[in-house]
């Protein structure tokens, strides 16, 4: 199966980076290549690009999408959470850009055998790096009734948590829950009819708390974007694209403290922390997809971008 991406909020992501021609720009989520197609449009002869991507059929779509800019590009095999050694590796201590769609793309959505949808029978899989050896299968078969629990409330946000986690226990005792069909229908017995016909299809917010445990993708955000804003160049930008509220959560959170890191008491007259600005908030409310995208791709729906623009004055 060919690898297919929309690119959600290319315009608004492009228009946000503010690309400078001899610019150097990372795309941590590399995909099918079809925002950094856009940003090397941009770039001259002195300007370079850098993705990053742990999915292998990702890496080879967007090497064949990107191929007319020749040397301009360089492509990694990585999580975006190693951003920093990559780029140390190939030279590069600063960035005037950087670019983050987060979640699942729509390749691996639509591509049954990766066992990310519950639209499709397939085993319990879930990782977007198979060179990992952990999947779905193993989170729904081996974790505890209270850590199942624990995801399912936390990851997504589902209020029948307590149920679901309880079902699936109780089915994996007469036989290990392999496929993704098997697991629905688990997660359907669990919720009343009342609630089934309503808010979606009742796996969605399982299946996204198992894929996000999986692959750590909270953990990996949380834990690296202070960094990356540290990467950026005196008035480099960071434009991420979030699905779901967590994610964005973490993202407003990390990217205000980034503006104002200052932890003294707010009574105090003069800050003593001594902790200083990294730069500029440049969207203080997440920009969102327009009603003609909305149109042509429903999947865009959830999505919202926040940027932060780098400064050395503050």
């Amino acid at each position: 199966m060919a690898f297919k991406h929309q690119s959600v909020l290319l315009e608004e992501t492009i228009d946000n980076l503010n690309i400078r021609p001899d610019g150097i720009y990372v795309d941590g989520t590399l995909g099918g290549g079809g925002h950094a197609f856009h940003v090397c449009s941009r770039l001259g002869d002195k300007g370079r690009f850098i993705g990053i991507d742990q999915d292998a059929a990702a890496i080879e779509a967007a090497g064949e999408r990107l191929k007319p800019f020749g040397d301009k590009v360089q492509i990694v095999r990585s999580n975006y959470s190693n951003m920093k050694q990559v780029l140390a590796d190939l030279g590069v201590t600063k960035v005037n850009g950087i670019v983050l769609d987060l979640g699942v793309s729509s390749y691996q959505l639509d591509t049954a055998e990766r066992g990310f949808t519950y639209r499709e029978n397939a085993p319990l899989d879930m990782r977007m790096d198979q060179r990992q050896d952990k999947t779905a299968k193993d989170i729904v078969n081996e974790y505890s009734e209270m850590e199942l629990y624990r995801i399912i409330r936390d990851y997504g946000e589902d209020k029948f948590a307590k149920n679901i986690a309880k079902h699936i226990v109780r089915a994996r005792q007469e036989k290990p829950l392999e496929t993704t069909d098997e697991l629905t229908e688990v997660i359907k017995a669990a919720i009343p009819m009342k609630f089934r016909a309503t808010g979606g299809h009742p796996a969605k917010r399982t299946f996204q708390a198992i894929r996000i445990e999986l692959n750590q993708e909270l953990d990996v955000l949380k834990g690296h974007l202070y960094e990356m804003v540290e990467l950026l160049d005196d008035g480099g930008r960071i434009c991420i694209i979030t699905f779901h509220s967590l994610e964005d959560r973490i993202v407003k959170n990390i990217f205000r403290k980034c503006e104002n890191p200052c932890e003294c008491p707010p009574n105090f007259p003069t800050c003593v922390c001594g902790k200083k600005s990294l730069g500029k908030v440049i969207s203080r409310k997440p920009i969102l997809p327009s009603e003609e995208e909305l149109e042509m791709n429903p999947r865009s729906k959830s999505a919202k971008l926040r940027v932060f623009e780098r400064r050395y004055d503050v």
